[in-house]
C-alpha cells in the first residue's frame, strides 16, 4: 500500500445502472456522439442518474485547456466547436423527455469568446426543441469576461451553477487557472442579474472545518442560495490525493448548518456531485 494512502470506506460503494432506462439513456447518448460529464469525470452517480433518465450533456468537446488537479476530464489542444452539438443535444433530450436538463462544457480558453457564443446556441436550440424545458448551465468561469457572464444572463437559465470546488487555501493547489474571488465575482455578477445560482464543493482536500464555514459565508454574501457538497475522490494516482473521508453524519451536521445559515436548498453527502439530483434541488 502507497505511503499516505487511505483506504476507502463502506459508505462509497457506487450504484451501478442495470434498468431499461439506464440502458435508453446510454444508447441515446453514444448514438448521437455526446460528451457528458457523467462518463468524462467519472462521477459515481452514473449509473442511478442515468436510471432516472438524467444526463448532464458537457459541450464543447471533451478536451479541456485546463488542468484542475482534481480533475478527470482530458486535457489539450481542443477540437473546433461541433456546429451540429446544439442540435444533437436539443434532440437527445427531447428523446429522453427530459423536463430539466443540466448543461456543462470544457474551459475552451483558446476561443476568441471562450465559448459563449455556443452556450447560446445550444440553450436556444435546447428550449426550441423542447417547450417548457426547465434548463440548468453549469458554466465555466470565462476568465471573468463580464460581457461574457452578461450573455449568459440574457439566457436566463432557471439555474446558473458555478462551482468553488474548495476553500480558498486549497484553490492554487487543486484549480488551473482559476481563481477563489473570480469565481465569487461570477456568481455575484448572475445573482445581481436576479439569476438562481448554485455552486459546489468537493472535501476531504484537507480543508478545515473553519475554512467550510467561511467558504459558505463567502457565498452567500454573493446571494448563492444553492449548495452542493460531496467527497472528493481521486481520479487516478496522476490526480491530487484524498486527504480525509468525511463520515456520511458530518455531511449532514454541514447540510443542517448549511440551512441555519441561509442556503435555501443542500444536498450534502459522500456521493452527492454539482448536478446530482438537480432537478429535485
Amino acid at each position: 500500500m502507497k505511503e499516505g494512502y487511505l483506504r476507502k470506506p463502506e459508505w462509497l460503494k457506487i450504484r451501478l445502472g442495470d434498468s431499461e432506462q439506464y440502458r435508453i439513456t446510454k444508447q441515446i447518448i453514444e448514438r448521437h456522439r455526446l460528451h457528458t460529464i457523467c462518463t468524462s469525470g467519472r462521477c459515481p452517480n452514473q449509473g442511478e442518474c442515468w436510471s432516472r433518465g438524467t444526463a448532464t450533456f458537457m459541450i464543447l468537446g471533451e478536451i479541456c485547456t485546463r488542468s484542475c488537479k482534481f480533475c478527470n476530464t482530458l486535457t489539450g489542444k481542443p477540437l473546433p466547436p461541433d456546429i451540429n452539438e446544439p442540435e444533437k443535444v436539443a434532440e437527445s433530450i427531447r428523446l429522453m423527455k427530459l423536463r430539466y436538463a443540466v448543461l456543462t462544457s470544457v474551459d475552451r480558453d483558446d476561443l476568441p469568446d471562450l465559448g459563449c457564443s455556443h452556450w447560446v446556441a445550444v440553450v436556444n436550440k435546447v428550449r426550441e426543441y423542447n417547450p417548457g424545458i426547465v434548463v440548468e448551465t453549469l458554466i465555466p468561469d470565462f476568465q471573468g469576461r463580464r460581457e461574457l457572464i452578461a450573455e449568459i444572463a440574457r439566457l436566463a437559465p432557471e439555474v446558473v451553477s458555478h462551482n468553488l470546488e474548495t476553500v480558498a487555501r486549497l484553490t492554487p493547489l487543486i484549480r488551473s487557472a482559476a481563481k477563489y474571488r473570480r469565481s465569487l465575482d461570477v456568481l455575484e455578477q448572475l445573482g445581481a442579474e436576479g439569476i438562481t445560482t448554485k455552486s459546489g464543493l468537493m472535501l476531504g482536500l484537507g480543508e478545515t472545518e473553519e475554512e467550510l464555514m467561511e467558504t459558505m459565508d463567502d457565498l452567500l454574501a454573493v446571494n448563492c442560495r444553492i449548495l452542493t457538497l460531496g467527497q472528493y475522490l481521486q481520479p487516478t494516482s496522476q490526480h491530487y490525493p484524498v486527504k480525509a473521508y468525511i463520515h456520511p453524519e458530518d455531511f449532514e451536521r454541514f447540510r443542517a448548518i448549511a440551512l441555519e445559515k441561509g442556503f435555501k436548498k443542500v444536498a450534502s453527502a459522500p456521493l452527492v456531485r454539482s448536478s446530482y439530483l438537480a432537478d429535485e434541488l
